[in-house]
């Protein structure tokens, strides 16, 4: 299986984050990270910003040869069950592709963006933007 990556941003911040505190995200990160461990084929990676200001705490998930899905509302005392519930769905798809049942309530209501997985490199057919130039 391919290892699947799972970025947490740091940088997410809650309206009720105490301001001599850690953020809301890298309190996600921290109990993500306690409770993964052991998990085969996953890498959790802080990252300082996703771009998803107004629906904190994001997280994304990758993998090669797969989707990649970007979530968002995620609560950082609450979610880290359900993301590893989440992301062990996502491990066991060829594809990336999780049945929208089989996702959990978090997931299905958080999603941001399902992005395709990259293209391998082979020669563009004429008339594509790259074999124009």
């Amino acid at each position: 299986m391919p290892e699947t990556v799972l970025y947490v941003c740091t940088t997410c911040r809650r309206p009720d984050d105490d301001p001599d505190g850690p953020r809301a995200g890298a309190r996600l990160l921290e109990a993500l990270r306690a409770r993964s461990e052991g998990a085969p084929d996953l890498r959790i990676e802080a990252v300082e910003c996703l771009s998803v200001c107004k629906r904190p705490c994001t997280v994304a998930v990758a993998s090669a040869d797969r989707w990649t899905y970007v979530y968002g509302d995620m609560d950082p005392a609450a979610s880290a069950e359900t993301i590893l519930a989440g992301l062990a769905a996502y491990a066991e798809t060829p594809d990336g592709l999780v049945p929208w049942r089989a996702r959990p309530e978090a997931f299905r209501k958080g999603v941001i963006a399902r992005i395709p997985p990259f293209p391998e490199s082979r020669p563009r057919p004429a008339g594509t933007l790259e074999a124009a130039e």
